[in-house]
């Protein structure tokens, strides 16, 4: 498998529980939110219920026209600059807009109409002409009063009424680019009051009525906030709840209390901003309203939930609080009295109950899925490293099985274990054993070839010793010649292999003695000058002493048989250089000569027994069957040393390196 894989997967496997654990949490936090929602539904409907019961000041059922409050009176231009005109009450047609505000003395009235047909006329006009005009009606304690506000220019507003003696309003009529805009003053109704308003259009002399309340009458109940209700509802309210009664279309009559989140030092004791979030992340649900749909400031509330509510339904949601660290469960239902829906009761109170209960089981499971991860990943790490490194071990004991003389040592680790990898071990060992077996019969091959082809090629020289005294042809004297070359050819042969089973057996038997190498050196590569020629010698020995202990005649064979293979592939006017120089914990004999270079492939098996790269001897040449390296290699290990052979850097021919540590020292 390949590693991205194997990640992947790893990855996969390592936040499956963190997900599993993820979506319990969000299925509990529903259960919490629900269970939080209905809790606060039922409060809600207590409330409502007592309120209807201990106050005579519910809102009138059905539509009505909102009057805003307003702290001084405004100064009636008839631009509308003073008037809060978020939400005007509207005719059916969208024509007439009004907005009523009044103080502590009087109601104003703000009317928009929509006549792109002027037809004006005073409403005192004494020849009695008619144009569009504004029919007013005002009922309270003192009874039915109508007025006809029309004007034929701008300017002070002209009033009609039907009533002698009557305080008639007063204002400012302007026009507007689609029609006429009214701004008045007129007395404050006592009591509970109605107005109805009612745009007349005279257009080619038709006219055409746009009532302000086509719904039932002609007249809506005028709707402000009531201190009744406010005192109402300071009794019933909850604790550290804002609650609000609305009327039919969501106007704000009557508010007590205040969130938990709203009074001061409530930002320190909510829930850490950073938990908030994560809920939000993680587990909250769409919000259907934000938080400024709820503002306490507000005289409207137009959110979901009090729509519902005003249909005759309860609601309830979740939102976020307006600083972020907690969450505001509302809940919303009908108010009614003597069988009729009055409008709706708002109830809502800030809780960090649910984001801390909620955070608390994401992180609870966050946290045991990251210990149970973090688990995982170091027992497999461990199980990792551990089999990693009995795998090395185990690469390391076969590598080292093979020694550099040939010789196997099959020590290796986990033999005994049950696992796959003791099955992989006993394998190896196995494997190992029959190598082994192999090349002690190679070690021995040349011993044995001596000894058993001994007697036969004695027996082929004395017939052919014998045969010389026959009397042959010339071509069987030919044939008979062919055959004794072979023979000492072969006896040569017989002979190294002799030799080397002897070589080894004389090493493996020396004693060491203290001597200068740099003496033998001199003395050996004085000698061979003449053996070489017409080749030269380069001799590079340090002056003076350098003292070693060791084989000095063992030292002396394998020079010889370094300078006699160099000899063997230098050019007839090449050179051959030997050099002796001390180490920090021996010395370093190297003979090099010009010629070809070594093969890669056979610089580490030069030193092996039977193994040469010469090609083969030309008739009468001596045979060569790399016996000589051989007994360098084990000259060298009997000085605690090794035999190396390089390619001279430049390429111009090859060094072979006895690197010598010398014999360890016999105890007394």
């Amino acid at each position: 498998m390949r590693p991205r894989a194997l990640l992947i997967l790893s990855l996969f496997a390592a936040l499956l529980l963190p997900w599993a654990g993820w979506q319990l949490v969000q299925q509990v936090e529903v259960v919490l939110r629900e269970g939080q929602e209905q809790a606060q539904i039922a409060v809600a409907q207590a409330t409502a219920r007592a309120l209807a019961a201990t106050t005579d000041a519910l809102p009138v059922a059905g539509p009505g026209l909102y009057v805003h409050p307003m702290l001084r009176a405004p100064l009636l231009d008839g631009s509308g600059d003073e008037f809060v005109q978020t939400d005007p009450a509207r005719s059916a047609d969208g024509r007439l807009r009004v907005v009523l505000a009044e103080d502590a003395t009087a109601l104003f009235a703000l009317i928009d109409v929509a006549d792109p047909t002027r037809d004006r006329a005073d409403a005192t006009d004494p020849l009695g002409r008619i144009g569009d005009r504004i029919e007013l009606s005002v009922i309270d304690d003192r009874g039915l009063r109508t007025f006809v506000l029309s004007n034929a220019a701008p300017g002070a507003l002209q009033v009609a009424s039907s009533s002698a003696g009557e305080a008639l309003p007063h204002g400012e009529w302007q026009e507007t680019d689609d029609g006429f805009r009214i701004e008045m003053r007129l007395p404050r109704p006592s009591g509970r009051a109605a107005l109805g308003i009612t745009a007349i259009d005279r257009a080619a002399g038709i006219e055409r009525v746009i009532p302000l309340a086509a719904a039932r009458a002609d007249v809506l109940p005028l709707l402000r906030p009531d201190p009744r209700l406010d005192q109402a509802l300071a009794v019933l309210a909850p604790q550290q709840s804002r609650v609000r009664l609305l009327s039919a279309e969501g106007w704000v009559l009557g508010r007590a209390g205040a969130l938990a989140v709203d009074e001061p030092g409530a930002a320190n004791a909510a829930a850490p901003r950073w938990q908030a979030l994560v809920y939000r992340l993680l587990l909250a649900p769409p919000e259907e309203s934000a938080a400024s749909d709820f503002g306490a400031a507000l005289p409207r509330l137009l959110a979901p939930v009090v729509w519902q509510a005003l249909s005759g339904v309860a609601a309830s949601n979740v939102r976020s609080s307006s600083n972020a660290n907690s969450v505001i469960v509302a809940a919303a239902v009908p108010v009614g009295a003597a069988g009729e829906e009055r409008g709706a009761l708002l109830v809502e109170k800030s809780s960090d109950a649910l984001l801390l209960l909620a955070n608390r089981a994401v992180f609870g499971v966050m946290a045991m899925s990251l210990i149970a991860v973090l688990l995982a990943a170091l027992i497999l790490f461990a199980y990792a490293g551990l089999l990693s490194l009995r795998i090395r071990r185990l690469r390391n004991a076969a590598e080292r099985a093979l020694r550099p003389d040939g010789r196997l040592v099959p020590n290796l680790p986990h033999l005994a274990a049950s696992d796959d990898l003791g099955d992989l071990s006993r394998s190896f060992g196995r494997l190992l054993g029959e190598v082994g077996t192999y090349n002690d019969y190679l070690r021995t091959l040349a011993s044995k070839l001596s000894h058993e082809l001994h007697t036969p090629l004695a027996i082929v020289r004395s017939s052919l010793d014998n045969l010389e005294h026959e009397q042959l042809t010339a071509a069987a004297r030919t044939y008979a010649q062919r055959a004794r070359e072979g023979a000492e050819r072969l006896s040569g042969i017989l002979r190294s292999m002799a030799e080397a089973s002897r070589m080894e057996r004389i090493v493996a038997g020396a004693d060491g003695e203290d001597f200068d190498l740099a003496e033998l050196t001199r003395g050996c590569a004085e000698a061979y000058r003449d053996l070489v020629a017409p080749r030269r010698i380069v001799l590079e020995v340090p002056d003076g002493r350098l003292g070693i202990h060791g084989a000095p005649e063992l030292i002396a064979q394998a020079l010889d048989k370094l300078v006699d293979n160099a000899r063997s592939f230098t050019p007839e006017h090449g050179w051959i250089r030997i050099r002796l120089r001390a180490l920090e914990n021996g010395a370093q004999l190297s003979v090099a000569n010009n010629g070809p270079a070594l093969p890669e492939r056979m610089q580490e098996r030069l030193f092996e027994s039977l193994v040469s790269v010469r090609e083969g001897a030309q008739r009468g040449d001596a045979p060569h069957l790399g016996l000589g390296l051989f007994v360098v290699r084990l000259v060298a290990e009997l000085h605690r040393g090794e035999a190396i052979a390089v390619n001279l850097p430049d390429g111009a021919g090859v060094e072979f390196r006895l690197r010598l540590a010398g014999m360890p020292r016999a105890p007394l």
